[in-house]
């Protein structure tokens, strides 16, 4: 069974909610505005060679390259809620986010920097 999506409308609302007053947002908003952000960015960078996560919300594998398939992926992005949603919508940059260890990224293919922000 394929995993319910998010749709534009109810998306874009949960982004513009979460990304006005982060603190102010409740958990749910939060949680739809980073999962449909994530699910952007599947849809943006097919592919399974780096695994993105956003504890609690959620994780989502992207960009072209080798896979895998059990354990811990070679290639992971990791990153807060309020870092992804500020990342995804161009707020923060890659480079300043990696500077200032709001993203931790390990291995080679590791970076996001040629699909964020996401396009509108």
């Amino acid at each position: 069974m394929a995993k319910a999506r998010i749709g534009d409308a109810d998306g874009t609302a949960a982004v513009a909610a979460a990304t006005a007053d982060f603190d102010q947002a409740s958990r749910d908003t939060r949680a739809t505005a980073v999962r449909y952000l994530l699910q952007r960015l599947a849809d943006a960078a097919e592919g399974n060679s780096v695994e993105v996560r956003v504890p609690p919300f959620g994780a989502v594998q992207c960009i072209e390259g080798p896979g895998h398939t059990r354990g811990t992926p070679p290639n992971v992005v990791e990153m807060d809620a309020r870092t992804w949603l500020e990342l995804a919508t161009g707020r923060l940059s890659w480079a300043e986010g990696r500077a200032t260890a709001r993203i931790h990224a390990s291995g080679q293919r590791a970076d996001l920097s040629a699909v964020v922000p996401l396009a509108r």
